[in-house]
């Protein structure tokens, strides 16, 4: 019986052991699973933050995108300076085609009064001509009559 019950005794321990052991075991599982739970949790965040990072690199690569393009426009035109220059420039010459045009205007105004007078002229000696011419042959019937009269 003595054998009995130190093989109870032995069984009886064995099995605290084992009891014991399970419980630690299911302590460490837990532990593991706490550590599992956090180590999603945290991958979940970066994961989150990774995808913010990705949307703003995202938006500076298209910022930078447009930057380079209206870059590319921009150089295309010249410069504020050379811009003015050109403005400045072409103003002088519109002054200076506005001086020419008056001038010529003022030229083609004096060339139609000129003509207006030329025509005038013309017409007063187309009248002159035409009395002179009236004239004479008023004076040749005149002279005709006479010498039809004197010679009878």
């Amino acid at each position: 019986m003595l054998s009995t019950l130190s093989q109870c005794e032995f069984s009886m321990g064995k099995t605290l052991l084992v009891y014991d052991m399970n419980l630690k075991e299911m302590e460490n599982y837990e532990k593991i699973y706490k550590d599992i739970e956090n180590s999603i949790a945290a991958a979940h965040e970066k994961i989150a933050e990774c995808k913010k990072q990705i949307l703003q690199a995202k938006r500076i690569r298209k910022n930078r995108q447009e930057y380079d393009a209206l870059a590319k426009v921009i150089q295309h035109h010249p410069d504020r300076h050379e811009t003015l220059k050109q403005l400045e420039a072409l103003g002088k010459e519109l002054q200076h085609l506005s001086h020419i045009k008056e001038n010529v205007e003022d030229k083609l105004e004096l060339r139609r009064k000129q003509f207006h007078v030329l025509l005038s002229t013309i017409h007063e000696l187309q009248q002159t001509l035409e009395n002179d011419e009236k004239l004479s042959e008023a004076e040749e019937s005149q002279e005709t009559q006479m010498e039809t009269e004197t010679k009878p």
